[in-house]
């Protein structure tokens, strides 16, 4: 009778380590790193790059479905590189006309939004923008 206790318990216990494993990384990666979010313009912008920290992404545009896709190492740390380089500042207020983007960026729990791009956004828009043009493709 105790050989089974012996041999039960640790299948127990690793059978109950491993199905709790799965629910762990779920919320590990539902952290968001940084969400950035283009609207407006005569074209009617909607896109929204969500990068959360397990280096997936979640992209949207106002048309189309959203794709959730993984980044590269290399797309991660050039990312992260630039994120810890970035001043994110104060919201600007909205220009006077019609045809300009808003960018809001969160990051840090802080949300601004600027209609122009200070120096250290440009570097962040741009991967943004470019993991958004890699992976984001309607089927």
């Amino acid at each position: 009778m105790r050989i089974w206790r012996i041999v039960l318990l640790p299948v127990l216990v690793l059978a109950l380590s491993s199905s709790m494993a799965p629910a762990q990384a779920e919320i590990a990666s539902k952290r968001v790193l940084v969400d950035l979010r283009k609207q407006g313009g005569f074209a009617g912008l909607d896109d929204r790059v969500i990068v959360y920290g397990s280096g997936c992404v979640r992209l949207s545009r106002r048309t189309g479905p959203t794709i959730d896709k993984c980044l590269t190492a290399k797309e991660k740390r050039r990312l992260r590189g630039h994120l810890g380089k970035l001043r994110i500042g104060r919201t600007e207020r909205p220009p006077q006309g019609a045809d300009f983007i808003k960018y809001t960026l969160t990051y840090d729990k802080r949300r601004v939004s600027r209609y122009t791009l200070p120096s250290t956004w440009q570097p962040v828009v741009r991967d943004l923008d470019k993991i958004m043009e890699k992976y984001w493709a309607p089927d």
